[in-house]
């Protein structure tokens, strides 16, 4: 889902490939950065209050529900971190090619670019917050939740590039994505209940991808 927004950030300020690049480069370091955070707390969270995996489940189960009935795809200039920022910090008008500061008329100013760049990171906060839980409702392993959203978000800026283009056509892969959060919502919430074992969990989540993506390219097709 966050090929979807950063789809929209980029062409809603019309950053060109070469400054997409630069900013998904320094985006994957501010998002390692808040995600290593995000885990520690979560783990720190999760070993001194065990209720909270039950909250966990509730806040994913209800994310998947959102993703499931919101269709509206949000306009960047006026997500509310982009009006603030417009406000709050002194932002250059006009082109700087792929700078994020700049001076002007002997004033210090941040460039149209690293307004792009803070959309891009605030967006990713707010799929970790989605993320992140989902995770741990397959292992409370730190160490693994962390490597995995490493991997997760170095693998994510290669397939920005290679699937740009086309994920207008991946038309059934947000209900997809809904779904997988529903269900690992309620595994979360049932699995004193019902255990289910990571392997299956796994095979569901991939079952469900996989079955969104050949949907989408065959009604394309």
């Amino acid at each position: 889902d966050n090929l979807f927004l950063f789809v929209l950030i980029f062409s809603n300020f019309r950053v060109p490939p070469g400054q997409q690049r630069r900013v998904l480069f320094w985006g994957i370091i501010g998002a390692l950065t808040m995600r290593g955070l995000l885990i520690l707390a979560g783990s720190e969270l999760l070993q001194k209050f065990e209720w909270i995996f039950y909250l966990f489940g509730a806040y994913i189960l209800f994310a998947g529900v959102r993703m499931l009935v919101q269709k509206v795809e949000p306009d960047v200039e006026k997500l509310r971190v982009v009006r603030v920022a417009r406000r709050v910090l002194p932002i250059s008008v006009g082109e700087h090619s792929d700078r994020f500061f700049t001076r002007e008329g002997g004033r210090f100013k941040f460039t149209l670019l690293f307004l792009v760049l803070i959309a891009v990171e605030i967006t990713d906060l707010v799929f970790a917050l989605d993320s992140i839980p989902a995770i741990f409702g397959v292992t409370k392993d730190a160490f693994i939740v962390y490597t995995s959203n490493v991997c997760a978000v170095l693998g994510l800026r290669s397939l920005y590039f290679l699937l740009a283009g086309a994920v207008s056509r991946l038309v059934y892969l947000r209900l997809g994505l809904g779904f997988i959060l529903i269900f690992i919502g309620v595994k979360m919430i049932g699995e004193e209940f019902v255990p289910v074992p990571t392997g299956v969990a796994l095979a569901v989540v991939v079952g469900i991808l996989t079955v969104s993506i050949v949907a989408s390219l065959l009604k394309k097709a």
